[in-house]
């Protein structure tokens, strides 16, 4: 009966086997788009292409329309070269402080309670909402020559990077702080318990799961301080050769009809933007990798 039973079992096992189609293997070059994705990629390139590529391709083709030699000379005018200086090294600095204040604020915001917290949470969101020239006029008020703190910061560089700083703090917060929140404590809490400090579980646990955040928010903030115009329209001052920042320079060049000089500066940031974007990206990637 043993027997018996074993071979129908089997016979049973055997039949639903062979009911069953047998898959194909899938063949590398057989997938293809179906007529939505198809539909959706060809929507979305022609957008990119409207939007992004072809006001780019105009810009470039504007700052070279008069050569090697034009492009190079509209670039590195004493003017030029000051408001590009000024505005990259203000943008990276902006960047390195952010990263750092921005990972210590969202740390804050996620791992501690405290009276107000709702209210920075709303605080952190200000430059998100808020009109950069209004941000402008904020600083000036506080910052200006009728400061209440006695501090005036109208016509210098501390100025500039004083606004960059206020518009770009919140992407590296932002970026950075629902990483946090998902982390999971186990780790850190066994970590603690063999004995490794704050500062070791920090390096070795957090900072290669946040580094990746961190790095994402600081190319949003690299991008938005190298190109923005309002928030230090005000507090620069617009001192040609000192305060005066690339996004102010360009626009000068326009109303006075120089567009040329105008697009070569605005191709030289982009070139710029570009370079720092794709090393962060790059540096994202392998700390993912690593993490």
């Amino acid at each position: 009966m043993t027997t018996s039973a074993t071979g129908a079992g089997e016979t049973g096992v055997a039949g639903t086997t062979a009911a069953r189609p047998a898959r194909r293997p899938r063949r590398p070059g057989s997938d293809r788009l179906t007529g939505g994705a198809g539909l959706g990629l060809g929507v979305g390139v022609l957008w990119l292409s409207l939007i992004v590529v072809l006001p780019i391709a105009a810009i470039v083709a504007k700052s070279t329309g008069a050569g090697a030699d034009g492009f190079w000379r509209e670039v590195t005018t004493s003017e030029a070269r000051s408001a590009l200086f000024l505005s990259v090294g203000a943008a990276l600095t902006a960047t390195v402080v952010n990263a750092v204040v921005g990972t210590l604020v969202a740390w804050v915001l996620v791992r501690d309670r405290f009276w107000g917290k709702r209210l920075v949470e709303v605080l952190i969101d200000i430059p998100f909402a808020l009109p950069t020239i209004v941000a402008g006029l904020v600083l000036i008020s506080l910052y200006g020559s009728h400061s209440p703190l006695g501090v005036n910061l109208v016509g210098s560089r501390q100025g500039v990077l004083l606004a960059l700083l206020f518009v770009t703090l919140p992407f590296v917060v932002r970026s950075v702080q629902p990483i946090l929140m998902d982390l999971e404590r186990d780790v850190e809490e066994a970590a603690a318990s063999l004995g490794a400090s704050g500062l070791t579980i920090f390096r070795r646990i957090v900072l290669p799961t946040i580094a990746p955040a961190v790095l994402a928010g600081s190319a949003l903030a690299f991008a938005r301080a190298l190109g923005e115009y309002g928030s230090v329209v005000l507090i620069s001052g617009n001192l040609s050769g000192r305060t005066e920042v690339s996004s102010v320079y360009i626009l000068k060049r326009i109303e006075e009809g120089d567009q040329s000089a105008a697009a070569a500066v605005a191709t030289l940031l982009l070139v710029v933007a570009i370079a720092v974007l794709f090393l962060l990206d790059t540096l994202q990637r392998l700390a993912a990798r690593r993490g």
